[in-house]
């Protein structure tokens, strides 16, 4: 039998960078997306002081994305809002003897029902673990229907897709082409605080994100299979070719580069490589969790960010951030149906994801939090709905200020004074608001904000203390 013979170019090939899902071939197609200019000024210039060390915290952002139909997730349930509701909504409508009731502290006895799909949610709500930001949205300044007429500071791209996951991901409503998220930059003021350097606090469930892309610090992307990490292809075996090719690869990486781009690629690569392995053994060594979770890919997905959070000791980490993107949204049809399975799979990951966190002991030390592209038009187009602006975020966690609704949920009748055509409804909590509670929790000081946060000014004195909104303790 003849031996195989490797070119050197296929040999290099077959390294199979699979390291945080960089791969070599993205070397030249991948700059501005792994954030190399960002590694390589980072390497150039001093990092930013470092942060006291404090009790372990986590922020996971739970993306719903294409738009989430919230106006049908939280519903006013008094007989003339709801008949408000109702008539807006027509054939959207939830009958309301099927929403879940609840009875949140802060609303002056208006009572509220939940999607009948969100019954781990209403559980958590009426403990006292879940809240509620309503008619939050991405916002230049305060507005209203004047302003959004005569087309003044608003948003750029408002109702795209594409804009408006950029706005809610980087905090920036003026800006295109921003690669740098607000999440990115709360790492690039904490990572400081975690005993491990080698690895970010920022950890990806799905892929590569804007929002976690700082100008120092880049997103770690895991799987929610097996131990989470994406080796090195072939790194367990241990034949002589396999061998062969890891001592190669160090040696590659071990090559110190003049062109500092060249030199902060191989850096990302090495990193990755290296917390690969590490990470891998974390999460075997890490706390055993049995609490069971759905058989959906957000279901998936969250076990894997428990099962991250049960091994923050032997990572040594004491801030992480963690996205995770869930798709199917974008409901022009079949809204009812679809959004409704979407609700069910929200609802149970979610659930099993908060009883996860009791049973490790983190409950208090976690924030899940929702994000969307945008809510939906009240106005059905057939049996689906359209892009609007507005829209209500969940808020989980144990030192969530649960059992409340924050920020001012809207009158929901076609033509009210926030209605810019077809029940889109202008936002009345900025989500900057939103973000900036979220990161001072997490450890960010208030003057860290106007790095975080550049809009934050518009909406809240950063510099008088306390916080914007006020769902967490």
């Amino acid at each position: 039998m003849t031996q195989k013979k490797h070119s050197r170019r296929t040999f290099i090939e077959s390294l199979g960078l699979g390291c945080a899902h960089l791969g070599a071939t993205t070397l030249l197609s991948g700059v501005t997306n792994l954030g190399l200019m960002g590694s390589a000024a980072a390497a150039n210039r001093s990092l930013f002081a470092k942060t006291s060390m404090m009790d372990y915290k986590a922020l996971v952002c739970v993306y719903l994305a294409g738009g989430n139909d919230s106006f049908n997730m939280l519903v006013p349930t008094d007989n003339d809002p709801y008949k408000e509701y109702q008539d807006a909504r027509t054939n959207m409508a939830i009958p309301k003897a099927d929403l879940l009731g609840i009875n949140p502290n802060n609303t002056d006895g208006k009572k509220f029902g939940l999607h009948p799909q969100l019954k781990n949610i209403q559980r958590l709500f009426e403990n006292g673990n879940a809240a509620f930001v309503a008619n939050c949205g991405v916002l230049q300044e305060p507005t209203d229907l004047d302003n959004f007429k005569r087309k003044i500071k608003l948003p750029i791209g408002l109702f795209s897709h594409s804009h408006q996951a950029d706005r809610w991901q980087t905090s920036l409503p003026r800006e295109i082409n921003q690669s740098v998220g607000w999440g990115g930059r709360m790492a690039d003021v904490l990572q400081q605080n975690n005993s491990n350097q080698n690895l970010s606090m920022s950890i990806s469930l799905s892929g590569t994100n804007t929002f976690q892309r700082g100008n120092r610090v880049q997103s770690y992307a895991i799987k929610n299979t097996q131990n989470g990490s994406t080796l090195i292809k072939g790194a367990t075996n241990d034949n002589f070719y396999e061998k062969l090719k890891r001592a190669s690869l160090d040696d590659i990486l071990e090559v110190k580069h003049q062109n500092i781009l060249k030199q902060a690629y191989s850096d990302v690569v090495s990193g990755s490589k290296n917390n690969s392995f590490e990470f891998d053994a974390a999460l075997v060594k890490g706390t055993t969790i049995t609490t069971e979770f759905p058989d959906s890919r957000l279901g998936r997905n969250l076990q894997m960010v428990a099962r991250t959070i049960a091994a923050r000791d032997i990572l040594s980490v004491r801030n992480q951030t963690f996205f995770v993107s869930e798709r199917g949204f974008d409901s022009h049809a079949d809204n009812l149906e679809s959004h409704g399975s979407k609700m069910g799979d929200v609802d149970e990951a979610v659930g099993a994801f908060y009883k996860a966190l009791e049973e490790i002991g983190v409950a208090n030390g976690v924030t899940l939090y929702t994000m969307s592209d945008f809510g939906r038009k009240l106005v059905p187009n057939g049996d689906g709905t359209d892009h609007a602006w507005g829209g209500n975020s969940l808020v989980v966690g144990g030192s969530v200020k649960g059992k409340n609704i924050f920020g001012q949920y809207p009158e929901l009748y076609v033509g009210n004074p926030l209605d810019t055509g077809g029940g889109r409804l202008i936002p009345t909590t900025s989500a900057d608001e939103y973000f900036a509670e979220l990161a001072l929790w997490f450890g960010a000081s208030s003057s860290d904000l106007e790095y975080i946060l550049p809009n934050i000014g518009n909406f809240w004195d950063y510099r008088s203390g306390g916080s914007p909104l006020g769902f967490l303790s």
